[in-house]
This record gives C-alpha cells, sequence and structure tokens, in this order.
C-alpha cells in the first residue's frame, strides 16, 4: 500500500534517510527518526547506492488524477463542516447526493454517488447516523428521574 503524502512529500523523506544514514546513523534509528520501517530504510539505501539519488525521486501517484484539485477539496471539507443548511438543503444532514450536488454546483463537476464515497473516505470521513430522539422528550424531566428515581429503585447502590 502506498504511504499517505504527496510524491514530493516522500522524496524528501527518502532524501531526509538517506542523509540521516550519511551522517553515521543506524537504520533503525533513522527508520525511528523518519517514522517509516526499518526495511524501508536499508531499501532507500541500497537504491541510492546502484542507481544514485536518482533513485529516491518521486514517482507520480498511481490511477486516475482526482477530479478536484487540493484546493477545491479543502473548500468542500470547509462547506461539509458549516453543515448542509449553509449550503442551502433543508434538513442539516449530508447525504453523498446532497455533497455531489453541492459539488457540481460549486465546482462544475460532475460526481457519482460512489465516487462521493470514496472522496470523504479518502479524507478520513466515516459515515456517521443521526441520534434518533422523540420529539416530546424532555431532558430536565430525564435527568430528574436519573437522580432521583432510578438510585431509589436500583437493587444496587450506584457509584
Amino acid at each position: 500500500m502506498r504511504p499517505p503524502g504527496s510524491p514530493e512529500e516522500l522524496q524528501r523523506r527518502r532524501e531526509r534517510a538517506v542523509s540521516l544514514l550519511r551522517q553515521g546513523y543506524r537504520p533503525v534509528e533513522v527508520a525511528h527518526m523518519v517514522g517509516v520501517d526499518r526495511r524501508s530504510v536499508r531499501r532507500w539505501k541500497a537504491a541510492c547506492r546502484e542507481r544514485g539519488r536518482k533513485a529516491l525521486r518521486a514517482k507520480p501517484v498511481p490511477g486516475r488524477p482526482r477530479k478536484l484539485d487540493a484546493l477545491a477539496v479543502k473548500g468542500l471539507a470547509r462547506d461539509l463542516l458549516a453543515g448542509s443548511q449553509a449550503a442551502g438543503f433543508p434538513t442539516d444532514l449530508w447525504t453523498c447526493p446532497r455533497i455531489a450536488q453541492l459539488i457540481q454546483t460549486r465546482w462544475g463537476i460532475h460526481y457519482d454517488v460512489s465516487g462521493v464515497w470514496r472522496l470523504l473516505r479518502s479524507l478520513g470521513w466515516t459515515p456517521q447516523k443521526p441520534e434518533r430522539r422523540g420529539a416530546e422528550r424532555n431532558e430536565r424531566e430525564i435527568r430528574r428521574w436519573m437522580k432521583n428515581e432510578w438510585p431509589r429503585i436500583k437493587k444496587k447502590p450506584v457509584g
């Protein structure tokens, strides 16, 4: 699996690791300092010895490029955090079709619902289910009952 980070960030990490090796640090120490497995450090060291510094160069990201650029993705995250009502929807619940509609409206890019789902997953977002609560629910009465009535009817003392 490809590690997180842009190709340039990954290249800088590899170059830093090789630089630390040249300063006399052991591969295990370098791996800890750079935040990778020791085997990666040894692999980078061998590649650099065989092919030189060009072995550490950034490689293009495999697969189809994203439809939204980094700036648009940041804007999308901001919009999602603001809530769907701020984006003009009647309720404050984000759904994949609504997010696809927002992307289409804001950036003119068509996203399929499954593509929205994958985009959200890549950003670290997880599906959330709104908590269901009765419209008649009285929070003050629930707190009073939990404080006064529940300890009285419970078999063992609370705490």
